[in-house]
């Protein structure tokens, strides 16, 4: 829509200047796929997810490896390499599959992203050529970012690989990357043409990676879904000791939980203020940094919504009651919540961790804008956060971080 105005007169003055007022909309699709074995050459998905818009010719796709999926998953180079043989007339796989640092390393190097770029370059891929990331989140933000900056953006799929990124990370339509001593100060919207989750990847992680993910869950369900929070604190102990069935139910209900949002929230590139899927993230972030990055990001989430459960219950906004599941579920799940770093003071005796607020709030643009849960499965936005009661909530977590919480002791 096309509006035309012409400024009135000012005071008798007749002033040139008019104005052409734009308004329009751009339609996104965004597939999100389950399988197993994407690279079995009997699996016809990934070939069907290329081809999708029905355009009749030979793809070009170039190709890049989180290196600890490479390491944990020996095969994958021959099995890509083979499937791509199988398929030459709709599918070009462009030199070899490229490997890359896993972890924050990837989000924390620019030689990554400008590694990247010039390998598209030089293979003169065009804005329809397809950049395929298979791994973690990290992995996929830093070739999304890439991606999104080569010909202003280019078809990307991504193939997340642990549970995080099956979850949560790898289906948004953000990337991101870290720098100015903030985690994500960089990145772009930029949704992909597909993601395509592989549930046999999930098999090889390590304990770390396994549980990271279940944070994101917890995080979803307590502003957004009571019936799934009970179930995530029903299995806790089973998705602790890698129940397969368990964590697939988990993260199809996290993945599908965080797609609705994006999709009806009115605001899926968030112009606004407000960002609900971040509960728990303002302290998260900034104790990643202060950590150098050695405290993974689901980690540092399950503290973070550990720390703003207890503030919401101070606020009379959860019970005690409610408090004592979240914690006791995300330590059952194997999850922390409690770093030492988070009563780290500056020289004038402040926490350091309360500087999360004004990064989180410039990250956000506008005023302060924090999601707390207001009674499980619902959600209220506040903009001011009270040092007191979060001090307080430092003070208690060291407590209650020796063991199991009691139900009969009072928080």
């Amino acid at each position: 829509m096309t509006q035309h105005e012409k400024q009135p007169e000012k005071n008798g003055v007749k002033i040139d200047c008019d104005v052409y007022r734009q308004e329009f909309s751009v339609k996104f699709e965004h597939p999100v796929h389950f399988t197993r074995g994407l690279f079995s050459r009997e699996n016809p998905l990934f070939a069907d997810v290329i081809n999708r818009l029905g355009e009749g010719k030979r793809h070009r796709v170039l190709v890049y490896i989180d290196s600890g999926v490479a390491d944990k998953h020996p095969g994958l180079i021959g099995d890509i390499r083979g499937y791509f043989h199988d398929r030459p007339e709709t599918l070009e796989l462009v030199g070899t599959p490229e490997i890359i640092p896993g972890g924050e390393e990837a989000k924390n190097d620019w030689e990554v992203v400008r590694d990247i770029m010039t390998n598209i370059g030089n293979h003169h891929l065009c804005r329809h050529s397809y950049i395929v990331g298979i791994g973690g989140g990290s992995v996929l933000d830093a070739v999304g970012f890439a991606a999104s900056l080569v010909h202003r953006g280019m078809r990307m799929v991504r193939v997340p690989t642990t549970v995080l990124a099956q979850n949560d990370a790898g289906v948004g339509v953000k990337t991101g990357m870290n720098e100015h001593g903030m985690k994500n100060f960089l990145g772009s919207f930029a949704p992909p043409f597909a993601v395509i989750n592989d549930f046999n990847f999930l098999s090889t992680l390590d304990d770390t990676n396994w549980r990271s993910g279940i944070a994101e869950a917890f995080k979803v369900a307590i502003i957004k879904d009571s019936e799934f929070f009970d179930w995530l604190c029903r299995n806790a102990a089973a998705l602790r000791k890698r129940d397969g069935n368990a964590m697939e139910i988990l993260v199809r209900r996290t993945a599908i939980l965080h797609l609705d949002h994006i999709r009806t929230s009115g605001d899926a590139f968030e112009f606004g203020s407000a960002r609900p899927l971040d509960f728990g993230h303002w302290s998260a972030h900034k104790l990643e940094g202060m950590s150098g990055y050695s405290i993974g990001h689901g980690q540092a989430v399950s503290i973070g919504i550990a720390l703003d459960s207890f503030y919401a219950m101070k606020q009379n906004l959860i019970t005690e009651s409610d408090l004592k599941r979240i914690l006791n579920s995300l330590l059952e799940s194997g999850l922390p919540i409690w770093s030492d770093l988070i009563e780290e003071k500056t020289p004038e005796g402040e926490l350091k961790i309360l500087d999360g607020l004004d990064q989180f709030r410039e990250h956000l643009g506008g005023v302060l804008t924090v999601t707390l849960p207001d009674k499980i499965g619902e959600k209220i936005e506040v903009h001011h956060m009270n040092v007191d009661i979060i001090e307080e909530g430092v003070r208690n977590l060291k407590k209650l971080n020796m063991g199991t919480i009691d139900h009969e002791d009072t928080i």
